[in-house]
């Protein structure tokens, strides 16, 4: 058996180090210019173009202004314009559709959703014991059943606009290796405490070496759940573009490279009134000013750019994630299409559908390896114009240890890449009004809100949180109250109390 080239058993220092104290200094900077390639941006045809809208006449005025173009930031303005489809009465009011704006510092969806590694898969039972035992049983179920909601939303939405083949949504499931028996004890605590709980265990199969070794070609235990991957920038393509023709109520404009540099309140005495949305915010680009109503920070790891309150621990810290596409090493009749996760899920892969018959192998795609950086594990690193030569190791040797007879050791990446995820001490993304104890007078922070820091698990995630946060803008619009969905964990909201994981 080869030795893994990933120290193992690491998560425990992983949380010790993101809990200290941010580098002197440290507020996180806009997204560098000049960020590697990912593999997903090398299709030429991917609709909307990486640079739409970053030239011409910009948007000056919006009702509703969305910072960030990923998954997050897209998939509210889906939500918002289904919202406002039917929404006559209001629209009667405006005389007007309610205008939305999009606004991306770089190429659309270039942030950690255009750089992670495809995985659409819902979590079974991951640290079910600990959910349970802090937060009782039925929060610990609702952190099962909005990865459930995302990614039954998310293929049934590409299924129903015959976008599956374009985003490539494949269903080869998820292998989780073990590669120990304290790993191996660990999830099978977590899976019976979910089982018993009444979770829905079909599809899941328990794996003996043997199994895995005859099976899959890895020596090592294993458990194989169902999951799906797809193409994220095609994805998030496809709701905006579903977003953008949704209704002739709603009007949603993009502009990439338009970074938000700072905001602004307008005093309530000279806002501009629009019917029920006062212009309370004005927003900085290098291209302008932007009136808006309602401001929402898509921004993941980079938040605390503009709201400083958010760095540290206690906010959201920006993590630099590696990946690479590589090819393996047999034909695609020898390779499972399962993708699949290990080391506590540091590390994961998972084979591209190969739809060119002369393609020797099927193209991998592998990320992971931040362990090897200990201790810092690549905390407040924001800048994914460069690749960590020790993560870059780690990966390339990753595969061909875990499945010695599938991959080749000397066999170089076709491309290889980084991104900046966002992370939060308890696990947990933000989900909601933007919340600031330490300031007297919050009053400038009205009508923001925001859905960040996912700790590198947003495509299961993101897409659902952003329908609450667009839910609560919707029901602010209509002087409702908002009632969380079933299926949401309370433990997200802005406004709840946070343990300390």
């Amino acid at each position: 058996m080869a030795t893994l080239p990933v120290p193992l058993h690491a998560w425990s220092e992983h949380q010790v180090a993101l809990g200290l104290p941010p580098p002197p200094g440290t507020r996180t900077p806009l997204p560098v210019a000049n960020s590697t390639k990912a593999f997903w941006f090398t299709d030429p045809n991917a609709y909307p173009a990486p640079d739409e809208g970053s030239e011409g006449p910009l948007t000056s005025d919006a009702d509703i202004c969305i910072i960030g173009s990923g998954v997050t930031g897209v998939s509210a303005a889906y939500h918002l314009a289904h919202a406002f489809s039917q929404d006559e009465n209001l629209v009667a009011e405006l005389k007007r559709p309610v205008k939305a704006i999009i606004l991306e510092a770089r190429d659309f969806c270039s942030g950690a959703t255009g750089r992670n590694g495809g995985h659409l898969t819902p979590d079974k039972w991951s640290d079910f014991v600990r959910l349970e035992n802090e937060r009782g049983l039925d929060e610990a179920l609702r952190t099962l059943a909005i990865e459930r909601h995302t990614a039954d939303e998310l293929i049934r939405i590409m299924g129903q606009s015959g976008k599956a083949d374009y985003v490539d949504l494949t269903h080869g499931g998820r292998l989780i290796l073990l590669f120990s028996d304290e790993e191996l004890a660990k999830v099978k605590a977590n899976y019976e405490a979910s089982k018993a709980a009444g979770t829905n265990m079909t599809g899941v199969s328990w794996l003996s070496k043997d199994d895995v070794w005859k099976q899959y070609g890895a020596p090592y235990p294993a458990v194989f759940i169902p999951g799906n991957n797809l193409w994220p920038l095609k994805a998030v393509g496809v709701l905006y573009q579903l977003a953008a023709s949704a209704s002739s109520n709603f009007f949603v404009d993009l502009h990439t490279h338009t970074a938000v540099t700072a905001i602004t309140p307008i005093s309530l005495s000279n806002a501009s009134s629009h019917g029920p949305f006062p212009r309370r915010h004005n927003l900085t680009t290098p291209r302008g000013q932007i009136g808006c109503s309602y401001v929402l920070h898509a921004t993941n790891a980079y938040v605390s750019h503009l709201l400083p309150h958010l760095t540290g621990p206690s906010g959201v810290v920006p993590t630099r994630g590696q990946v690479m596409a590589v090819r393996a090493g047999v034909p695609a009749d020898e390779l499972s299409a399962a993708g699949g996760i290990g080391n506590e899920g540091l590390e994961y892969w998972f084979p591209r559908p190969v739809k060119n018959p002369a393609e020797d192998a099927p193209l991998v795609i592998v990320g992971g390896g931040r362990e090897v950086t200990q201790p810092g594990f690549e905390f407040y690193e924001t800048d994914d114009s460069v690749v960590n030569p020790a993560v870059g190791k780690a990966l390339r040797a990753f595969l061909p240890a875990a499945f010695p007879e599938k991959y080749e050791e000397d066999r170089a990446p076709e491309l290889e890449w980084t991104g900046v995820m966002g992370y939060t001490r308890t696990g947990d993304p933000f989900v909601g009004r933007v919340v600031d104890s330490s300031r007297g007078d919050t009053a400038e922070l009205d009508g923001q809100y925001l859905s960040v820091g996912y700790n590198g698990h947003g495509m299961p995630r993101a897409f659902a949180c952003a329908e609450v946060v667009a839910g609560m803008i919707v029901s602010d619009i209509r002087k409702q109250k908002w009632e969380p969905p079933n299926w949401f964990p309370k433990s997200y909201l802005t406004d709840s109390p946070k343990p300390v994981s």
